[in-house]
C-alpha cells in the first residue's frame, strides 16, 4: 500500500464512498459551505492546494470556482475525532463562496418562535449570480 493510500484509508467513507466536508475561512473562522468529497476529490485537493469536491447532482468532480473563479485555497485539512468529517481551512478567493453570490452558504437565520418563526436572509448578496455564472 502506498503512503497516499494509507492516509486516504484512514477516512471513514460512507456507503457511497463519500465524506462530508466543511469549508471554514482562515482568519474569520466563518463557515462558508458544506459539501462532499470522494477519495479522488480529497486526493486532488491535496495535490492542487485548492478545494475539489464531489458533485452529487452532476456525479463528477467539481473544482470549486471552476466557473465562477471563486476558488478556495486550502491552508489546512483536518479530520474529526470519528474520522468521518473533513474540515478545510480555506482562503476564499473573491470573498464569495455561495452560488447565490453571498460570502457564505449559511445566510439564512431562524428568527421568531416555534409558532411564528421563519428563515430570514441576513447576509447580503455581494454579486448577482447571473453576473457570476454565464
Amino acid at each position: 500500500m502506498s503512503i497516499a493510500g494509507k492516509w486516504l484509508n484512514k477516512v471513514k467513507w460512507d456507503e457511497h464512498g463519500l465524506v462530508p466536508v466543511i469549508a471554514q475561512e482562515v482568519g474569520t473562522n466563518d463557515v462558508l459551505m458544506f459539501a462532499w468529497m470522494n477519495r479522488d476529490a480529497l486526493a486532488r485537493t491535496v495535490e492542487l492546494g485548492e478545494a475539489v469536491y464531489w458533485s452529487r447532482s452532476r456525479r463528477k468532480l467539481w473544482h470549486k470556482g471552476e466557473e465562477s473563479g471563486h476558488t478556495q485555497k486550502v491552508h489546512e485539512i483536518r479530520l474529526d475525532c470519528d474520522e468521518d468529517v473533513v474540515l478545510l481551512k480555506v482562503e476564499q478567493v473573491g470573498k464569495i463562496a455561495c452560488h447565490t453570490g453571498r460570502h457564505s452558504c449559511f445566510f439564512q437565520k431562524f428568527e421568531g418562535d416555534s409558532n411564528s418563526g421563519d428563515w430570514q436572509a441576513v447576509d447580503p448578496v455581494l454579486k448577482d449570480p447571473d453576473a457570476i455564472y454565464k
